[in-house]
């Protein structure tokens, strides 16, 4: 591992730039709060800007913007009604049914407002019982409301003063998926390589990279500073964004028959050399990424040609060697390997080219896409929206309940003196960040939450029971509170560790002495919070991913057949348009996508919930081979190049036929028998039946052995891959549809024997 290049991703990243700033603006004020001696009468005020910092979620200016004022109107209105309220119990159990439902439900609008409902709660919880503020209620208020619109001032300053920061950063992190995702792909040319493994990881950062792809898209396409000015930077960083998203596609049409390719060179170092090669794209798709969240320009690492040349190389000194009419098609494919490698080379030196450009020539470049097409789809803001997820069909109206009904549970303990349970508001808090619209994830924040919790706790008391010098405590909060903010997305355990240490240490700061108390409270009202959700995800109106199962693999196989028809269709006429192309490509992607969260998250389900977990998980690997090939076939679209050789009408015809049998057994529609027969067609490549013949002779008579040129690659070898991509779509289609035959007997099976089941009783 490169710990250098680790480090620099992490600390150039949009997650600690981030975390500084809420920091800083955070602390800045304590400083000179406490420098007038006034911290403690005046705690609210940091308090306040902090929580609504954490709504703050990547985006377009713009929106941000609009968030964060909302967030303050929510923040303030929760505040004062919370206050009004606490001493009658009566109307705070009523403020939690209505606060709760409706800051739950507005989640239905998209992750932005998801963020302030959920702060709003936490909120809630803050000022339920006026622990905080005292018997002047107005200006403590009025100290939060401040708090709260200092870090809008601190959002809008820098927003001025960087533009173009977030959207680079976020650009850069793509680069950095994409080195991962090809560092997994190499990891198949390595010796003995564990298959279900690597197709599980490479399934696994799809997913990542698809979310990463939605934000980004979002951030840039509705930014109009970068979309609307014609700036170098703007412009250069469209490209950027365009460039990675093709890069994408190109990393994924490295998609072979790897345990075949496996077997066929088990005895040559060729495909080492290749898993050497490709990690060096990787590290110099790195650098992209790295200098991209810097911001600065990118310099080559390697020398990409002598990498590549010396690996052509190798692999033109085993084939002289050892090519034979025996052996000469594992060649082919090898050999288009290389020339996928040298495609993605290129595309690597191509955006090297883009980050040198001069201002004038910058200028001049244009990306010529309808960028609206590109946008994430998302719920208008309308009360019609919020009004029709009031039903218990809705998945976000059952979180709602879920989360007022834990919210009730968690108020109600702290009613009860005898327990002895101080800061009860803990409890609230926690159960707001742990409890989650879905079963599997509110079931792994559970555990990180409570082993988060035990080690910060842990290491908070023996830093306070060793360390005694202020400075150095207030040094270690200060990192303490920028790593619990750059973990915060990503990495929840050591967000909530650094979490508990900085909490320990404010208290500290605030009213010395009470470590032992405030350990204890911190344990155990997480416990308790962690019981609480624990058996309300599980009780109350679960929503089991199962349930999503058919709709998401309906519309995998949707995508991916409108997908193959948009690159089969240039085999036929030349009438393809490019945008049109990649929308359908994005859409394919994002599809396949959904489905694998979909199938990661049931895998943490309860046992008796995962139904049909083998199928699910079959589905989910034919779809996403679906989708790589097709994209492999796609690298073959040339506009000055045709393939007559290949019956593409026919492979059309017949992979079209299953790919249509296996939407129709997932919509229980009927399957015609003409369809069925299309699926039995043997397109007619007899003229490449032919050239294969030929050059089997060719190589039994040792013509031809000696070719050394790797920017040369013969029509056969492209034919050959044509034809090998179009048979490995079929057999994946055929095998998908089995795959759904299985899926709809077995529950054809179960309903059988529960009406049978009745009728012998």
């Amino acid at each position: 591992m490169n710990y250098s290049a680790e480090l620099k991703k992490f600390v150039t990243s949009q997650y600690v730039y981030s975390a500084i700033r809420i920091t800083l603006a955070t602390v800045l004020p304590c400083l000179v709060l406490a420098h007038f001696g006034i911290l403690k009468e005046y705690f609210l005020f940091p308090l306040g800007t902090s929580f609504v910092a954490l709504t703050d979620q990547p985006g377009p200016f713009i929106r941000r913007r609009n968030s964060l004022t909302f967030a303050i109107f929510c923040f303030a209105l929760v505040a004062l009604i919370a206050s009004l309220v606490m001493n009658i119990k009566i109307l705070v159990f009523s403020e939690i049914v209505v606060f709760g439902l409706f800051f739950s439900l507005i989640g239905v609008y998209g992750q932005r407002l998801a963020a302030v409902g959920s702060l709003s709660l936490v909120v809630l919880a803050i000022f339920i019982d006026g622990h905080l503020t005292g018997e002047n209620i107005l200006k403590s208020l009025l100290i939060f409301a401040s708090g709260c619109l200092w870090f809008l001032l601190i959002f809008l300053i820098v927003s001025t003063i960087q533009p173009y920061k977030l959207a680079s950063q976020m650009i850069g992190e793509n680069y950095l998926q994409l080195a991962e995702f090809l560092k997994i792909k190499a990891n198949y040319y390595q010796k003995n390589p564990d298959f279900a493994k690597l197709t599980t990881q490479v399934i696994t950062k799809q997913i990542e990279i698809k979310n990463l792809q939605e934000e980004t898209r979002e951030t840039v396409f509705k930014t109009r500073v970068i979309v609307n000015e014609s700036t170098t930077t703007s412009r250069l960083l469209m490209l950027m964004l365009l460039n990675s998203m093709d890069l994408h596609e190109k990393l994924m049409t490295s998609e072979s028959d790897y345990e075949k390719l496996q077997k066929s060179f088990i005895d040559s170092s060729i495909l080492v050399h290749i898993h050497d090669y490709l990690n060096l794209l990787a590290e110099e798709i790195t650098n992209i990424g790295i200098s991209l969240q810097i911001g600065t320009r990118a310099k080559p690492i390697f020398n990409l040609d002598t990498e590549l040349k010396s690996l052509n190389h190798v692999y033109f000194e085993l084939r002289n060697k050892e090519i034979s009419p025996d052996n000469f098609e594992d060649f082919m494919v090898l050999r288009q390997i290389l020339v996928r490698i040298n495609e993605i080379t290129k595309e690597i030196n191509e955006i090297y080219k883009v980050f040198s450009q001069n201002v004038k020539l910058a200028k001049s470049l244009s990306t010529g896409l309808d960028l609206r097409k590109f946008m994430p789809s998302e719920q208008k803001i309308n009360a019609k929206v919020l009004k029709d997820n009031i039903s218990l069909s809705s998945s976000h109206f059952r979180h709602a309940l879920r989360i007022t009904i834990a919210l009730l549970i968690g108020y109600s303990f702290s009613l009860f003196d005898f327990l002895g349970i101080g800061h009860t508001y803990w409890i609230l808090i926690t159960v707001v960040a742990i409890l989650k619209p879905a079963y599997a994830i509110t079931k792994k924040r559970n555990l990180l939450r409570l082993y988060g919790t035990i080690a910060g706790a842990s290491i908070a008391y023996g830093i306070l029971h060793f360390i005694h010098i202020n400075q150095i405590l207030f040094s270690i909060l200060l990192l303490s509170m920028i790593m619990c903010f750059s973990f915060l997305k990503g990495r929840y355990f050591w967000a909530v560790l650094f979490m508990t240490i900085y909490v320990f240490l404010s208290f500290n700061f605030l009213s010395p002495g009470h470590i032992d108390v405030i350990f204890r409270d911190r344990i155990v009202d997480t416990v308790i919070a962690g019981l609480i959700t624990s058996l309300v995800s599980y009780l109350v109106l679960p929503v089991w991913e199962h349930t999503q199962n058919l709709d998401l693999m309906k519309k995998s196989a949707e995508c991916n057949l409108i997908y193959f028809r948009c690159v089969i269709s240039k085999f036929l006429d030349d009438s393809f348009d490019i945008e049109d192309y990649k929308v359908k490509r994005k859409n394919a992607i994002i599809a396949l996508a959904n489905l694998s969260d979909n199938f990661q998250r049931m895998i943490s389900e309860p046992k008796n919930q995962q139904k049909k977990l083998e199928v699910v998980h079959q589905f989910v690997a034919t779809s996403h081979l679906m989708t790589a090939y097709t994209a492999s076939l796609s690298q073959y679209v040339k506009d000055d190049e045709k393939y007559s050789e290949i019956d593409a009408e026919g492979w059309r015809e017949k992979i079209e036929a299953e790919m249509l049998q296996v939407s129709h057994l997932l919509d229980g529609t009927t399957i015609s028998e003409s369809l069925r027969k299309k699926s039995q067609i043997e397109p007619e490549d007899s003229s490449f039946d032919d050239l294969l013949l030929k050059r089997k002779s060719e190589l039994a008579d040792h013509e031809s052995r000696n070719q050394r040129d790797p920017n040369k690659i013969s029509r056969l070898t492209e034919l050959k891959n044509i034809h090998d991509v179009l048979e490995l779509i079929f057999d994946v289609a055929k095998e998908q549809r089995k795959v759904i035959e299985k899926y709809k007997s077995e529950s054809h099976e179960k309903s059988e024997a529960s009406e049978t089941i009745p009728q012998q009783s």
